[in-house]
């Protein structure tokens, strides 16, 4: 059962990344307006500006390889753990102003449904990391457990979904 979980949630955390760091892209002015609406200073924005998906795409890279998976949980549970604080204090109301949301479809959701969602993610990326590490190594594949074809599967639906997203966006 473990040896499903974990890839599953890699997977999991794959398509979040991808998503976040594709719709990012897609519209990088927006991203950027929207770095510069928040509560932090703008010197903290244009560091997050050219760090962020460089980050993110670096999280996808490490998740889709069993012998990086764990790199990748724990550079995923980062970036979740500090998105995850940054909607917590949001909400804590621990600025003077609550700026809006970020952009692609979590835009719809409130800081509240946003702070779920993300807290669901990275109880999701720690139970994949538990199973990771407490497996004894003798156990651990050095080919890595998934056969070729699942990349390529993780590859295809990155294609999908990045497919997707632009359609969405030129219909817009």
């Amino acid at each position: 059962m473990k040896n499903i979980i974990r890839p599953l949630i890699a997977f999991l955390l794959t398509l979040l990344f991808a998503y976040a760091a594709v719709s990012k892209l897609l519209s990088l002015r927006d991203f950027q307006g929207e770095l510069y609406n928040q509560t932090f200073p703008h010197w903290l924005a244009d560091i997050l500006l050219y760090t962020l998906i460089p980050a993110e795409l670096l999280t996808i890279a490490l998740l889709s390889f069993p012998r990086s998976q764990q790199a990748g949980l724990l550079l995923s549970a980062g970036l979740l753990f500090l998105f995850t604080a940054y909607i917590a204090l949001v909400l804590l109301r621990f600025w003077d102003r609550v700026p809006c949301s970020c952009g692609g479809i979590l835009n719809h959701f409130s800081w509240g449904t946003h702070l779920v969602f993300n807290s669901f993610f990275l109880i999701l990326n720690l139970t994949a990391l538990f199973i990771q590490i407490s497996q004894p190594v003798s156990t651990i594949p050095q080919g890595g457990s998934r056969k070729p074809r699942n990349r390529v599967g993780i590859i295809h639906s990155l294609k999908f979904f990045v497919r997707f997203l632009a359609k969405k966006r030129s219909a817009s």
